[in-house]
Order: C-alpha cells, then structure tokens, then sequence
C-alpha cells in the first residue's frame, strides 16, 4: 500500500513512517499543505493521513482539493481537534476517518488495515488465495502451511496481488501503489522483487501461483487442479 503522510510536527511524522515501513507500507511523507497537493498532483496513493493544522494550505484545503477530482484514494484525518464538530465537518468533506490525538500507533494500524480491505469485510484480517495467506494484522505471510521470510517489498507485492487477485496487476501498478516517490521508475527493481517472491514461494508450494498474462499484467491465481 501506497501511503502519503502529511504532519507538521516533524517527530510524530517520522515516528509514523518509521512505524509504517516496518509494516512493509511504501510510505511518502511531507510537513506543509503546499506540498501536500503537489505530491498528490503527480502521485497515487492508496491513504492519506492527514493533519488539519498545516502550514500553507491548511488540512481543509487539501481534503476539498483532492475530493474535487478524486473520490477514491482514502482519506485518515489525524487531528489535535477532537470536538464533535470538527469530526463531522471532515468526514462530511470526504474524510473515510478521524483519529484525534493523541493516539496509540496500533490504534492508527488497525483502522488503516479497515480503511484499505476494499473489498473484504471489516472482519477480514487474513487474505488468501489457495494456501498463500497474508495477515495483514501481523503482516506476515504462509505458504502451503510455512511462514515466508520476504522483504518488505515482498511483502508489498503480495498483499497487492492478493488484494487483486484473479485481476492482472501491470508493473507500473505495482510501482504506484508498492514504490515510495523515490523510486526510479526506468530500474529493473520491480522484476527483481517479483523474480525473488516467485522463487520463494515456488519453493514452498512447489509451484507458482502468480501467473504473467503477456500484455496485462500479474496475476495471483489459485493452483489449477
């Protein structure tokens, strides 16, 4: 998952990029408003965890910037203001959440892991497709029964073959939703994390579930019987 950070108070921000890249989550992060909105111009992010008080275009500004041309990318507000008033009026702006601070970060983890299921049910902790499994409370993975050692970017891949399953996943995709900004979009890096996760788990299934439609993309399929 591809998440955008947005917090003016420096060290809560890296704590929080720092608590979400060891969950595996490709992470951008940025301290004003201004930069905020040109982030999002040019990137995809699957969340944006906002701050209200921002210096430059405040928190506000941005959430009614993005929903103006973007009704999909989920939107967690984290905010020092906690009235009943301030809450509504994000989540009527188009604002998925509010968290007020302060908050615990397995607090911010957990309604992140709600926030991005898409398709699954709030219950949902564990994806799966045959006998790959990815919890995404724990954030990690099994095959055919036996816990995976993956990168994060592994990891990342997976989830979102797995999120996506059944469905080609391009290379580009992968880059916008698993890659942070500082990625080189002309390196092999992509190949090479799918190459080194396929290897992994052909070794524990003996065979390998993600498939290469020519032309489409990747796709994690169950094994055909």
């Amino acid at each position: 998952m591809h998440i955008l950070v947005v917090e003016d108070e420096r060290a809560l921000c890296e704590t929080i990029v720092r608590s979400l890249r060891r969950l595996a989550y490709s992470v951008d992060f940025c301290y004003d408003g201004d930069k905020a909105l040109a982030l999002l111009g040019v990137e995809r992010y699957d969340l944006v965890l906002l701050d209200l008080n921002l210096p430059g275009a405040d928190g506000m500004t941005v959430l009614r910037t993005l929903r103006q041309k973007d009704r999909d990318t989920k939107v967690l507000i984290l905010s020092a203001r906690s009235a009943v008033s301030d809450k509504v009026e994000g989540l009527d702006a188009g604002a998925n959440d509010y968290l007020a601070k302060p908050f615990h970060l397995e607090e911010l983890a957990a309604r992140i892991r709600s926030l991005t299921r898409r398709q699954f049910t709030q219950n949902d902790v564990v994806l799966t497709c045959g006998q790959v499994a990815f919890d995404t409370k724990s954030r990690t993975a099994t095959a055919g029964g036996q816990e995976l050692s993956l990168t994060r970017k592994e990891l990342g891949i997976l989830e979102y073959l797995l999120l996506h399953q059944g469905c080609p996943v391009s290379q580009e995709e992968l880059l916008d939703h698993v890659w942070d900004n500082r990625v080189d979009h002309f390196s092999n890096s992509i190949r090479v994390h799918i190459s080194a996760l396929r290897k992994k788990l052909r070794a524990a299934l003996g065979f390998d579930p993600i498939r290469n439609r020519i032309g489409e993309g990747y796709v994690m399929e169950e094994e055909k019987p």
